[in-house]
């Protein structure tokens, strides 16, 4: 315990470098993760939620649901648009369930009723530099690259607005479950740029190039049903009910094997960039990667006694 104790005392040391510089987090190498490898996942999480903006609300849930993690957006008073403190709790609550073994899938809500996302804070950029907006909208693609990137599932629960920066959120998740009332768009060319944090590089490959290019010339809104036609989400729902659609999904990945889930994940995200024969290797290598866990074992003999699986990621 006493080794543990230090552990956390050079943790929370680093609060202030978390504070300012979370993507830039350098932890020393004295640190002893592999003695500690819980308690150090379990200290990290702790000083991170303790750092939380109050925009941004991490909730796990439990019971039956337990490893189903939702970061919700509560930014009431500018429609959840995302400024620099909204930006840090974002990367802060990703950070925390990348590191978190027990996380199996993420969803991203909002706690404002009718609106996902509004965008960026655009009052707080008006008095940026031309320098600083830079480097606030680099800073928003490498969390939304850091998004995408989770080794778990992650669903974006769209109800009402989902524009410009918001919906690029909502890109780089696995799923996106939408309202019948929701409006999309990137109006970026509207305010005379484009969209910065990823919107020309991922809508082109969801919804396919000439779309995406009338989408983003014209800063269209979208309605949910139409997004739906087009393939921008995977479901859209009466009004209200995105939610409890986004839920179930979850909770039927929930019920899967974890470690089969990451493998899944990655080979469809890395062999979707080659071509098919690498595909292939890539799906090969995370096939090997599950041969030996426990969890393959469980499954197979949950088949034969005619019984739930009890997964446990190993």
């Amino acid at each position: 315990m006493g080794a543990f104790r230090v552990l956390c005392g050079k943790l929370i040391n680093l609060r202030t470098q978390l504070h300012h510089s979370p993507q830039n987090l350098s932890i020393p190498a004295t640190l002893p993760f592999r003695t500690f490898p819980w308690r150090y996942t379990h200290c990290r999480t702790l000083i991170l939620e303790s750092v939380f903006p109050e925009s941004v609300r991490l909730h796990r849930l439990s019971d039956s649901d337990s490893g189903i993690v939702e970061v919700h957006l509560a930014r009431p008073e500018v429609k959840n648009a995302i400024g620099k403190d909204m930006l840090r709790g974002l990367r802060y609550a990703f950070e925390s369930i990348d590191s978190d073994p027990s996380a199996n899938v993420m969803m991203i809500c909002s706690s404002v009723p009718k609106v996902f996302c509004a965008g960026a804070d655009l009052k707080e950029r008006k008095k940026m530099t031309a320098s600083e907006v830079h480097s606030y909208v680099t800073s928003l693609r490498a969390a939304f690259t850091f998004l995408e990137g989770l080794c778990i599932p992650t669903i974006s629960v769209i109800e009402g607005a989902a524009f410009g920066s918001g919906l690029e959120m909502a890109l780089a998740c696995d799923l996106r479950i939408c309202g019948e009332d929701a409006k999309l768009s990137l109006p970026e060319t509207g305010l005379a740029i484009i969209p910065g944090a990823g919107g020309t590089a991922r809508l082109p490959r969801l919804v396919g190039k000439s779309i995406a290019k009338e989408l983003i010339f014209t800063g269209r809104k979208v309605s949910g049903r139409d997004a739906l036609s087009i393939g921008l989400v995977n479901y859209c729902v009466p009004a209200g009910e995105a939610y409890a659609k986004a839920l179930e999904i979850a909770q039927e990945i929930n019920q899967k094997g974890p470690l089969a889930i990451k493998m899944a994940k990655k080979a469809i995200d890395e062999g979707l960039e080659r071509d098919l024969e690498s595909a292939m290797e890539v799906e090969d290598e995370c096939y090997k990667e599950l041969l030996d866990t426990k969890d393959r074992l469980e499954g197979l003999t949950a088949f034969a006694e005619k019984r739930k699986p009890r997964y446990r990621g190993e």
